[in-house]
């Protein structure tokens, strides 16, 4: 028996029954040899960290487009306070915390320059094809490169749970995952919580803005809430476990109802407020204008998305190439191609070099 072996061994003595398995897994499209130490999972975790796409993450937006200073959160820390606040779930529920922390980091790497301004234009330019959740499925599958040839070839449960991770209705559709449903709500708890964080820190909201009836419930310090929901969601999980072999990963109904209005409190007063607007109204200025001008000029492309350009058509290819890049990018070409510059000579300067 190898270390992979005995990893699987132990998933199968120690995991709660409805946990999923290493070694069950539904598998990957291209069949892979199996790996002497680590499990499927462990493998799809190690890939999407050394992705390109994951780091990347850490030049783009969360929700303020380049605020200043180092204490505001970019995609890059959301994901990792996803994964903790998922890993501990795991933990509580007794599931395989290889599989929470694949989906976990794995689950935005397909989210656009400038956040959801730069989703909403480039759903708005494909005729609503466009969104963040599925575009994560695109990038793993297909635009990033591994040597089995295109995609990470991850395993069906990390897609799974990168798909369904989003969205906060309730007929929405879950992963079939216990993991994958863990994702869903840490992603609520994360970014509601830190989004308030950074706002009280930019100036645009205090304390006591928000309703008192949602503090009451969560809690009025930031690590308090985030316990608040962390616990009753572990709670609430483990009695609907005990009595039902098909369960929901959720807190009980008096912490979710003040989970959803805080949530729908932030929509309304910063995320569809005047400030993160006027950002949004530039960016997606920005966006437009680069999603026009590589229709008309494919070649300015790199060679990868010039090939998706040939299979696939040149929408596919300038979507895949403007998701991709950071805020910081996508404002560097824009200036590049769009702004007016001197092409004459610095006087000066051809002066001074010649003496």
């Amino acid at each position: 028996m190898n270390i992979r072996e005995e990893i699987e061994a132990r998933e199968i003595a120690a995991l709660n029954p409805q946990a999923t398995l290493a070694s069950k897994s539904r598998g990957r499209v291209i069949d892979e040899k199996a790996d002497p130490i680590r499990t499927c999972f462990m493998i799809d975790r190690d890939r999407v960290v050394h992705s390109k796409s994951f780091r990347r993450l850490k030049h783009k937006t969360q929700v303020f487009v380049a605020p200043p200073g180092d204490h505001y959160r970019t995609r890059l820390t959301h994901t990792l306070e996803v994964n903790q606040i998922a890993k501990t779930i795991g933990a509580g529920l007794n599931l395989n915390l290889d599989l929470i922390e694949a989906i976990a980091l794995a689950h935005d790497v397909g989210h656009t320059p400038f956040a959801h301004a730069g989703e909403q234009i480039l759903a708005e330019l494909t005729g609503g094809k466009f969104r963040h959740n599925e575009n994560s499925i695109r990038v793993l599958t297909r635009v990033e490169q591994h040597r089995l040839g295109n995609g990470l070839n991850l395993s069906a449960e990390v897609l799974d749970g990168v798909l369904y991770h989003s969205g906060y209705g309730k007929q929405e559709q879950r992963a079939y995952t216990l993991e994958g449903q863990v994702i869903r709500i840490s992603d609520k708890i994360a970014y509601v919580q830190h989004d308030i964080d950074d706002s009280i820190r930019a100036g645009l909201l205090t304390l006591e803005d928000i309703p008192k009836q949602f503090l009451d419930v969560l809690g009025y310090s930031h690590s308090q809430r985030i316990s608040t929901l962390v616990t009753d969601t572990i709670n609430h999980t483990r009695q609907i476990m005990a009595s039902s072999p098909i369960s929901k990963v959720e807190p009980g109904q008096k912490i979710e109802q003040a989970l959803r209005g805080l949530r729908e409190f932030m929509f309304e007063v910063i995320y569809r407020g005047s400030v993160c607007q006027a950002e949004r109204s530039r960016a997606m200025f920005i966006v437009e204008h680069l999603f026009v001008y590589y229709k008309q000029h494919p070649e300015k492309m790199s060679p990868l998305y010039q090939q998706i350009a040939a299979e696939e058509g040149i929408e596919r290819a300038v979507i895949d190439y403007i998701s991709g890049m950071s805020d910081a990018y996508c404002v560097a070409l824009f200036e590049d191609i769009f702004i007016p510059k001197s092409l004459v000579p610095d006087a000066g300067k051809i002066f001074d070099e010649s003496f």
